[in-house]
C-alpha cells in the first residue's frame, strides 16, 4: 500500500556554467530552494519526491553559445555518480525522499563525449535510475544520444525497453524519465508506459512554446495517454554565466504536475524568480481506475501488429554520431534538418508548400 504524497517541483533561477566547480554555485541555491518548498508543500502531506527541473546544475550555455562539443566534455560535463549528485544524495537522505534530475555527463566509455542524463537518487542518497535522453532538442542540443551511437548501444546494453527507457519500481511508485523535448514525442511517453512507469519527470521547456502551451498540451496528452503521473517543472530566470548582471526568464514558467487522466494537480504559471509546483500523488488511486476503467485505460487496447506498420521504414539517421562528434547548429541545420525535410516530401509524407 502505498500512501498518497505531495510531489514538489523546483522552479529554481540559474546560472550558466563555464567550468564544472561553477555547479556549486547552482547547488547551493538548489539546497534553500528545496529547504522552503519541502517544508512548506509538506503542511498538506508529507513530501516525498522532488524534481529538479533539466538545467538547474549547469543551465545550458552549450546550446545557447553553440560551444564545441570535446571542450564542454572535458571542462563543464559531470561524472554520475560523482561529486553533484552526491550533493543531492545528501539532500534526500536529509528529507528523506527520492529526488529526480538531469546532467550533461560523460560516460567511461566515450571520455570525449557528453550525454544528457536524467537520473534518480532514494532516500539512501543512492542512484536507482539512469536515463540517457532519445530525443534532444534536435537544432541546438549537442549531446549524443543512445541512437547517435545506437549499434555501440546494443552491443553494450541490449535492445529491450529498459536498455532506452528505464523505470525504476519503488516505495513510492514506478519512476521513469522524460526530459523536454522527449515529451514532445509520444512514443518515449508510451515506450516508459509499456515498461511499467506509473510517474514520470518531464522537465524543462523554453519559451516561446511554453507560453504557447505546447509544454502544458504534450504533458497533459502524454499523461492520459498513457494513465500516468506526470511531473512538469520548468526553469525560472536565467542568468548566462556567473557573473551576468541581468537574468531572463528563458523559459515561460507555466509549471505542473499532471495526474494520469490529464488533469492537473499542481500548477505554477510564473516562472520569473525562484519558486515550486505542489501536487498530491495517489499511486494506489492510478492502479485502481487502470485495473476498473473500461475505455479510460488505453494501453490494454493497444492493436500493435497493425501500428509496427509505422515505423518500419527508419526516418531520423541512427549512428550519427558513432564517428565523429556532434555538429555545431549551422551545419546541423544544412546536413541533418534540410535532408530530413526533404526525405518527408520525397516520401509524400509531407506536401511541398506553394511559398
Amino acid at each position: 500500500m502505498i500512501n498518497p504524497y505531495t510531489a514538489v517541483g523546483l522552479v529554481p533561477t540559474v546560472r550558466g556554467i563555464r567550468k564544472r566547480a561553477d555547479i556549486r554555485t547552482n547547488l547551493e541555491h538548489l539546497g534553500g530552494l528545496i529547504k522552503a518548498a519541502a517544508w512548506l508543500s509538506s503542511l498538506e502531506l508529507p513530501v516525498r519526491l522532488i524534481a529538479i527541473p533539466e538545467g538547474a546544475l549547469q543551465g545550458f550555455n552549450d546550446e545557447v553559445m553553440d560551444l564545441d562539443h570535446e571542450e564542454f566534455a572535458r571542462h563543464c560535463a559531470i561524472d554520475i555518480p560523482g561529486e553533484e549528485t552526491d550533493e543531492l544524495g545528501r539532500i534526500a537522505r536529509q528529507y528523506q525522499c527520492f529526488i529526480m534530475a538531469q546532467a550533461k555527463a560523460r560516460h567511461t566509455d566515450w571520455p570525449e563525449r557528453f550525454f544528457n542524463v536524467g537520473f534518480i537518487v532514494d532516500p539512501d542518497g543512492r542512484i536507482v535510475l539512469q536515463h540517457y535522453k532519445i530525443s534532444p532538442l534536435f537544432p541546438v542540443e549537442h549531446s549524443v544520444c543512445a541512437h547517435d551511437i545506437l549499434d555501440w548501444w546494443v552491443e553494450k546494453y541490449g535492445r529491450s525497453l529498459d536498455s532506452f527507457w528505464p523505470v525504476v519500481d519503488t516505495e513510492i511508485g514506478r519512476l521513469g524519465i522524460m526530459m523536454a523535448n522527449e515529451g514532445s514525442y509520444p512514443e518515449n511517453a508510451r515506450a516508459l508506459a509499456l515498461n511499467g512507469a506509473e510517474l514520470v519527470y518531464r522537465a524543462s521547456y523554453p519559451h516561446p512554446a511554453a507560453g504557447n502551451e505546447f509544454f502544458e498540451i504534450q504533458s497533459r496528452a502524454r499523461a492520459l495517454d498513457n494513465n500516468m503521473y506526470v511531473i512538469a517543472p520548468n526553469m525560472g530566470t536565467y542568468y548566462l554565466n556567473s557573473d551576468s548582471p541581468t537574468p531572463i526568464d528563458t523559459f515561460g514558467g507555466r509549471s505542473f504536475i499532471i495526474d494520469y487522466r490529464g488533469q492537473i494537480v499542481g500548477r505554477q504559471e510564473y516562472g520569473g524568480v525562484s519558486t515550486y509546483v505542489a501536487g498530491i500523488i495517489d499511486i494506489e488511486a492510478l492502479r485502481y481506475y487502470r485495473e476498473h476503467a473500461q475505455w479510460g485505460n488505453w494501453l490494454k487496447d493497444l492493436r500493435t501488429e497493425l501500428y509496427q506498420l509505422l515505423y518500419e521504414k527508419p526516418i531520423y539517421p541512427k549512428n550519427l554520431y558513432l564517428n565523429r562528434s556532434p555538429m555545431k547548429h549551422d551545419e546541423y541545420r544544412c546536413e541533418v534538418i534540410k535532408k530530413q525535410i526533404a526525405l518527408m516530401q520525397e516520401r509524400g509524407v509531407w506536401k511541398k508548400s506553394s511559398r
